[in-house]
């Protein structure tokens, strides 16, 4: 037997519990994995209160992360004791996930867990860091260097935007911070924003072209912020986007990138090519400072996972919460 969170629908509609579990129930799969950390991330907040359709698949064990221990294997790739970490693929919506003990998925899902992390601060990087990393290397590879000039990283007080914060300032660039939680603009700077901003400078309509002042955005929240981001970005510059806690809309006009020749690139984490994910993992290995893990996450039990949640879609969240699923 092993435990897990499992979402249920039922007449009086979804409803989400602990549910002891055993291995015959586990979904077909070539790779056994004994799941020592999960997360909370927004998408995962959305299954649990089931404000939004994310489970496709009912009953469905929620956690598009995990990390841990290869158990048993029929893929090539992995043997016994493998040490791996999932991001996506379906997981926790098609697939059963990560906030239980064990799971059971498609051995080219899987990445190998790098040297330098444990598999708790794998966790402390989940989706979210991953996707700041998938953001960090399309600016790169659009050609914006540090000495390019400032990146505003939208959402900053979140997982993602605290892992390209971190990142971003270790690697040279002047980050600029953007939060609706001031508050948090000593956590900021302390992972390497030179400046915090208040996200109401971007949250309501603004005009189409604005003052040049970025060289890369990394947005995370969508509609009239990533609207007022891409307006003030500077000619030629790049937005790589990856969210959309503000909404879905894009309220914008093509002028930013007709007269100023921006780039908008869109960031899909979950069904990214694996070549893709190994790059990002030996980068988030190279170029994100461990020690800077710990401020960035806060430890919960698989118990507390299930209340969390709305804290979560409320963004009272700072950075990562991370879920030992033994506790």
């Amino acid at each position: 037997m092993f435990r897990a969170i499992l979402i249920e629908k039922t007449e009086a509609g979804q409803q989400c519990r602990i549910a002891g579990l055993e291995d015959a129930q586990l979904p077909e799969g070539e790779v056994t994995v004994h799941v020592a950390y999960s997360t909370v991330n927004y998408k995962d907040a959305l299954a649990i209160t089931g404000r939004s359709p994310v489970v496709r698949r009912f009953p469905m064990v929620p956690g598009i992360d995990f990390a841990g221990t290869v158990e048993a294997s029929t893929h090539p790739s992995w043997k016994p004791g493998d040490r791996v970490v999932l991001n996506g693929w379906g997981v926790g919506e098609t697939h059963w996930g990560g906030l239980s003990q064990k799971a059971r998925v498609q051995g080219d899902w899987l990445v190998r867990l790098p040297e330098v992390f444990t598999a708790r601060q794998a966790m402390a990087i989940g989706t979210a860091g991953y996707t700041a990393m998938l953001c960090v290397l399309a600016l790169e590879r659009h050609g914006v260097k540090p000495e390019s000039g400032e990146i505003l990283v939208t959402g900053a007080a979140g997982g993602v935007g605290s892992v390209a914060t971190a990142a971003l300032s270790r690697l040279g660039y002047t980050v600029v911070a953007s939060t609706g939680r001031t508050n948090e603009a000593a956590y900021l700077k302390s992972l390497g924003a030179s400046e915090v901003l208040d996200r109401a400078r971007f949250s309501a309509p603004g005009k189409p072209l604005q003052k040049e002042r970025w060289a890369g955005v990394i947005d995370t929240v969508g509609s009239h912020t990533l609207a007022n981001a891409c307006a003030a970005v500077r000619y030629r510059g790049a937005v790589a986007a990856c969210g959309l806690a503000g909404g879905m809309d894009f309220p914008s006009s093509v002028a930013p990138f007709i007269l100023r020749g921006i780039t908008l690139y869109g960031i899909d984490s979950v069904m990214a090519p694996p070549e893709l994910r190994r790059e990002a993992w030996a980068r988030l290995a190279r170029d994100l400072d461990a020690a800077r893990l710990e401020m960035i996450s806060r430890e919960i039990a698989l118990e507390e996972a299930i209340a969390a949640a709305p804290e979560v879609l409320a963004g009272r969240v700072r950075g990562r919460l991370v879920v030992d699923v033994a506790r």
